[in-house]
């Protein structure tokens, strides 16, 4: 095998597992949205403690797996 083929076998590697992480990163916010909308919920049922916790789970997942800034959400305004 020549180095040519090789570099292209490992570009097209690259790009298939680039689609992938796109693929998962893309299932991540939509479950995040979900949560979003599942702490609004139950803030507004008066459930201030269960959308709290829920709100530092979803703080966790985006800080610590998504890589993103914290964002306020709808309980963490909650007293």
């Amino acid at each position: 095998m020549s180095a040519e083929t090789r570099v292209a076998e490992l570009e097209r590697e690259v790009d298939h597992l680039m689609e992938e992480v796109e693929r998962y990163r893309s299932a991540a916010e939509d479950a995040i949205q979900q949560l979003d909308w599942c702490i609004g919920y139950f803030a507004g049922s008066h459930k201030g403690a269960l959308a709290r916790a829920l709100s530092v789970n979803r703080s966790h997942i985006r800080t610590k797996y998504l890589r993103r800034e914290e964002q306020s959400t709808p309980s963490s305004k909650t007293a």
